[in-house]
C-alpha cells in the first residue's frame, strides 16, 4: 500500500463521487467502503490505498484509489 497526501474534493459528475487532489497534481477517484462526510470536504488529508488502473468509471476524472485508510493532517 502506497501513501497519497492532498486535499479531499467532490465532484457532482455523474452523480457525486469524491476525489483527492494530490500534492503533485494528479487527481483520484476515492473508492472506499465508509462514505466521506461533506464535511471533511476541503480538508488535508493522508490516504493509504492502491491506486487500480484496471478498473473504468464514469466520472473520468482521474485514475480509481481505493482506500484503506484516510486521517486528516
Amino acid at each position: 500500500m502506497a501513501k497519497f497526501l492532498g486535499t479531499l474534493r467532490k465532484s457532482d459528475l455523474e452523480g457525486g463521487h469524491f476525489q483527492l487532489e494530490s500534492q503533485d497534481g494528479q487527481t483520484y477517484v476515492l473508492e472506499a467502503k465508509h462514505p466521506f462526510a461533506e464535511a471533511d470536504v476541503g480538508q488535508r488529508v493522508e490516504i493509504e490505498g492502491a491506486v487500480d488502473r484496471n478498473v473504468m468509471g464514469f466520472a473520468m476524472t482521474g485514475p480509481t484509489l481505493k482506500v484503506k485508510s484516510i486521517k486528516k493532517v
